[in-house]
């Protein structure tokens, strides 16, 4: 009895352990309470506990157009909160913190050259 439920209990986590919150491609609408019009897409692919993708954030400013960005991280045990990097092709780079919930995710900046927005609500566009 004791082996079916410790049978039981591992597969529950494992379970939970599988789900893919982050996998996605997910984007802000124009910014429209804030001087900087702006739209910010990333779509990333998470594997068990690594996230890997690309970012741009696409604007009528050419100021703040900032190209495609390779998109690195990785999950935090519990799946809802994950940390990436967002890297651009000159090599300058910032770091950003993921937590979903509910299908949204809030993105906020945690430091580093001014490639993207300090903070956002993104909604899923596709899986």
């Amino acid at each position: 009895m004791k082996k079916i439920i410790l049978f039981l209990i591992l597969i529950h986590f494992q379970s939970y352990s599988q789900t893919n919150k982050f996998t996605g491609t997910w984007g802000s609408e124009k910014c429209k309470d804030c001087k900087k019009q702006y739209v910010f897409t990333i779509t990333m692919a998470q594997s068990n506990y690594i996230i890997s993708g690309t970012a741009e954030v696409t604007s009528d400013s050419k100021e703040l157009n900032s190209g495609v960005l390779d998109v690195t991280g990785y999950v935090y045990p519990l799946g809802d909160t994950a940390q990436i990097k967002l890297i651009n092709k000159d090599g300058s780079s910032s770091s950003a913190v993921l937590v979903v919930e509910d299908n949204v995710i809030q993105f906020r900046k945690r430091g580093g050259s001014d490639l993207v927005p300090k903070e956002l609500i993104m909604k899923k566009l596709y899986e």
